[in-house]
């Protein structure tokens, strides 16, 4: 009788990263092909062009009344369709499009397109997986607050102590400030020692730009506004249940953390079947954690795939330099930094520690999420590393809100390149700059995909740079997101050790 073979969840993970990048590769969306869906005769009709040589829009600006002819090459994909949804509905209307693109005998012919109403990429089957992925994310997502609720109501309960919730708040804030200001110190020391914006050379600059141009207008108009003040003050819902529905991690820790801590000053009586209550709600959570990690390798292999297919790796030989920056000082911060702060104040072999997240630095990675991970994160800590509940339930959530070292980093490193780029020479006092903007920034920051990005804009608004530069990065920064989330999840992990060993003094 044949025995059975179980192969561990972090293994399945990996093997599915793995495939799913070959998948994605085999199946990638080809850069050559267009497909164009038109109104013709009261009926959408949809056509896939094949090998265009160029592209050209002949349209009218219905705000100016200018005409618009505008030529593209056989290389500028994403820059033709990123034009064509840039245009109103009216300029959409008077649009002509003449593609040029080989016929059914191999020549070269133009053929005119009128009322298009979409320009879009091709799928592959690598791309049409991806729900699955957006599933997996979703269902990991929606854990994530009932979760946080029950874990710091218990642990705020249970520690019976005010001034102890008050002295790990402290440290916990302090941690994230510290290890966040030296992550974007190690970002600025590899940029300015690998100065990636002088490996740039003009034509490259002008191409990037050009594709990218659109999205980077739409992420210049968004802006975050840091006042400290009113940071403190928003931390306070005026409505919890708001506060459940939108996702706001800050409103909901507080109101959890209050809500354990009255629990305390309430008969025993009355507050035990309250805290029974959530350590039910907590343990169900925990066991649907389990329970959707079954579909992990799964939805892991879906959100590559389709990430690799769309991304393609040619745009990785352009921006090389800048890219290698980046993931250097990632792998600084995260093997270095958080070695040391679980060595020296968690007590805790930093192989270990490693071992103990393997999955939540997977899952950080597949996802670009803190807050997807954060459920993950937490059954990782309690159940692998030995973290209590009261402090898990606390340092987690905060960190998955607040604690972004992996993005201040990558920013640091960013606002060199397109300073670098632009051929401006930051001052220290502009680099000190970046420091103090990127720690404000990642604290009211939202730990969801692609938000880094916005928040750099603000940074180069700070020191005077163009924020039209992001253009030059946009390209590549999916691939980047998913790399400085394994440094987000695991600097939360590093923080709840580190307070673990500071509180209660346990040696692993």
């Amino acid at each position: 009788m044949s025995k059975k073979i179980n192969i561990p969840l972090h293994i399945q993970i990996v093997i599915a990263l793995i495939l799913g990048a070959i998948f994605g590769s085999i199946f990638s969306i080809d850069e050559f092909k267009i497909k164009v869906t038109y109104l013709k005769d009261n009926r959408f009709v949809t056509e896939t062009i094949k090998n265009f040589k160029s592209v050209e829009f002949n349209t009218l600006y219905e705000d100016s009344g200018d005409s618009l002819k505008k030529i593209f090459g056989k290389y500028d994909q994403i820059q033709i369709i990123k034009t064509f949804e840039k245009l109103t509905e009216s300029e959409k209307k008077s649009l002509i499009i003449t593609i040029n693109s080989q016929d059914y005998k191999k020549i070269y012919v133009n053929k005119i397109y009128r009322n298009v109403v979409d320009l879009a990429k091709v799928d592959t089957i690598a791309t049409y997986i991806k729900p699955v992925g957006t599933l997996f994310i979703k269902l990991l997502s929606f854990l994530a607050i009932p979760l946080v609720i029950a874990s710091l109501i218990i642990g705020a309960a249970s520690l019976e102590d005010i001034k102890k919730l008050g002295r790990i708040g402290l440290k916990t804030f302090t941690f994230y400030i510290v290890t966040t200001v030296i992550a974007i110190s190690i970002g600025l020391a590899v940029a300015n020692f690998i100065q990636p914006g002088k490996q740039l050379n003009e034509t490259t600059k002008n191409r990037l730009i050009g594709t990218f141009q659109s999205d980077s207008e739409s992420l210049i108009t968004k802006n975050i506004d840091v006042d400290i003040v009113d940071f403190f003050l928003d931390i306070v819902p005026t409505n919890p249940i708001n506060a459940m529905a939108n996702g706001n991690m800050l409103q909901i820790v507080f109101f959890a953390v209050l809500f354990g801590v009255t629990l305390t000053f309430i008969s025993r009586e009355k507050s035990k079947p309250v805290i029974d209550l959530f350590d039910g709600i907590s343990q169900a959570m925990i066991k649907m954690v389990d329970f959707i990690m079954l579909l992990a390798p799964f939805g892991v292999f879906a959100l590559i795939s389709s990430t690799i297919a769309d991304f393609g790796f040619g745009i990785i030989s352009t921006l090389f330099w800048y890219m290698s920056a980046v993931l250097i000082g990632l792998f600084l911060h995260t093997t270095f930094v958080y070695s040391f702060i679980v060595k020296f104040f968690g007590k805790m072999s930093p192989i270990f520690f490693f071992k103990g997240i393997r999955n939540v630095q997977a899952i950080g990675f597949s996802t670009s999420s803190s807050a997807a991970t954060l459920p993950v994160n937490i059954k990782s800590c309690e159940n692998n590393l030995g973290v209590p509940k009261q402090i898990s339930g606390f340092v987690l959530p905060l960190g998955a809100t607040i604690n972004m070292d992996g993005t201040a980093l990558y920013q640091g490193v960013a606002a060199v390149f397109i300073a670098q780029v632009y051929g401006f020479d930051l001052t220290f006092v502009q680099q000190i700059t970046i420091v103090i903007t990127a720690v404000l920034a990642s604290i009211g920051t939202a730990p969801v995909p692609g938000v880094g990005i916005i928040m750099l804009v603000m940074i180069l608004n700070a020191i005077h740079i163009p924020p039209e530069g992001i253009a030059l990065i946009i390209g590549v920064d999916r691939i980047l997101d998913m790399c400085r989330t394994i440094t987000n999840v695991s600097g939360d992990a590093a923080v709840a050790v580190s307070i673990t060993g500071l509180e209660v003094k346990k040696v692993t």
